[in-house]
């Protein structure tokens, strides 16, 4: 299996150059490179100039750049029922699309959007409940259902723009042997749950369209009480495109992976049928945790 690491690990001083951060990955026993949505597009014109190691996928929209409104790209929504957003955050995609054909990735991964409205004191409040062991309890119970009633009141028009969004970019990443892998997403109110990306993916062949499991995510949304991790590898198992691999401690994920709490033998089955994952670990954990990471994965079953 080829273990990629992500560039979410090299949003640090000593890898200003990306070359410098292509060796390091080399040098640490990774077989290849994920380019990051937080990667400018210097140090990624420095990682496919070096030639070190190859890329094997883009994740969607980079490379990082400004926007109108002090944003970056990175917040512009795929699924907005906003034209001048869903138009300026397609454009930025379409722009990955043309990158990762550059450094002959096989993979866009995508962030597809997410239902408009206001969620993020309720999500805050479920964190907060997580923290004080009161995840399960009958205010966390009545938080998940106000969650769930407004984001299927919502969601029908924003699955309805992501549902464009995928069409096109589908339609510009045939050409290049580029299949885009929906992520499932760290909130609830993001898109997709697992039946929706079944129904975007609805019509595209695999080769086309598939699933990009984050296991952080999954275990996440698993931890505050709204659906199992199993349940995407259930619904989505036949459809699997590549993973985001890392650990989660409590409910903080990006973490490297053997060093917290994840279930290994649930993700390494979940997983056995790819040949690459990426290993999207945050820049704050120890170089000893990174280098380490390979092999605990191969020790799992993953590698």
């Amino acid at each position: 299996m080829t273990i990629a690491l992500s560039t979410m690990y090299a949003q640090q001083k000593r890898f200003d150059n990306g070359a410098g951060f292509a060796r390091y990955a080399a040098d640490a026993g990774y077989d290849a490179i994920e380019v990051s949505h937080s990667t400018t597009p210097e140090k990624l014109r420095e990682i496919l100039d070096s030639g070190i190691l190859p890329v094997t996928s883009v994740h969607q929209p980079a490379p990082l750049v400004e926007v109108e409104g002090g944003k970056s790209n990175h917040d512009l929504n795929l699924a907005s029922t906003k034209r001048s957003e869903h138009a300026r955050a397609l454009r930025h995609a379409l722009r990955s699309i043309e990158w990762a054909a550059e450094a002959g990735a096989s993979a866009l991964v995508v962030h597809l959007g997410e239902v408009e409205g206001s969620f993020s004191g309720t999500t805050a409040e479920l964190y907060r409940l997580f923290r004080q062991h009161g995840i399960r309890d009958n205010r966390a119970a009545e938080a998940r259902a106000e969650m769930e009633h407004r984001r299927a009141e919502a969601a029908p028009a924003n699955l309805e723009a992501a549902r464009e969004s995928l069409e096109q970019l589908v339609e510009a990443a045939r050409p290049h042997g580029i299949v885009i892998g929906i992520e499932n997403r760290l909130d609830f109110h993001q898109i997709p749950l697992p039946a929706e990306s079944i129904a975007l993916m609805e019509g595209f062949a695999p080769d086309e369209v598939g699933h990009w499991h984050d296991t952080g995510h999954a275990e996440v949304l698993d931890r505050l009480g709204f659906l199992p991790h199993t349940a995407w590898f259930d619904g989505l198992g036949d459809r699997l495109a590549g993973a985001h691999v890392h650990d989660v401690r409590g409910v903080v994920d990006h973490r490297a992976p053997g060093t917290a709490q994840l279930d290994w033998e649930m993700v390494a089955g979940g997983l056995a049928s790819l040949d690459a994952i990426t290993l999207e670990i945050d820049q704050r954990e120890t170089d000893d945790d990174v280098r380490a990471a390979p092999a605990f994965l191969r020790s799992v079953g993953l590698g």
